[in-house]
């Protein structure tokens, strides 16, 4: 888990053409502590792993390999970062809408049509 995590931050860190010293100064860790977690010696610690995450663009489960991300999820992660948190709980609205009744849904049938109904007469829906 070490060496692949370290591989993944490698990968991402040089997608965005950074430098390793860049990344470390930018998340606060010396550098030589940072070529150590790339290179698989050390494991970054909770807030360092949460700063590499934000500063580098990449979901945590993604980069611990904590599931195979579609290119399309990513799509949408990087879609909705932007988001108001009013828009944010419509798109949770729309999302608990699609969700088969099996699953236990959290939400009324009669709070997800208002949700839904709601999110349609948004201009530009």
């Amino acid at each position: 888990m070490v060496r692949a995590l370290g591989a993944r931050l490698h990968a991402v860190r040089v997608r965005a053409a950074l430098t390793q010293a860049q990344v470390a100064r930018r998340v606060g860790l010396a550098p030589a502590a940072y070529g150590r977690i790339e290179r698989g010696e050390r494991l970054p610690s909770i807030l360092a792993l949460r700063r590499l995450c934000l500063e580098l663009g990449i979901d945590s489960d993604e980069l611990l390999g904590l599931g195979a991300s579609s290119p399309h999820l990513r799509r949408l992660v990087q879609a909705v970062r932007g988001l108001s948190a009013s828009q944010l709980r419509m798109l949770h609205l729309l999302a608990e809408s699609l969700q088969p009744a099996s699953r236990g849904q959290a939400l009324s049938t009669s709070a997800r049509a208002s949700g839904v109904a709601a999110l349609s007469r948004r201009p530009g829906a």
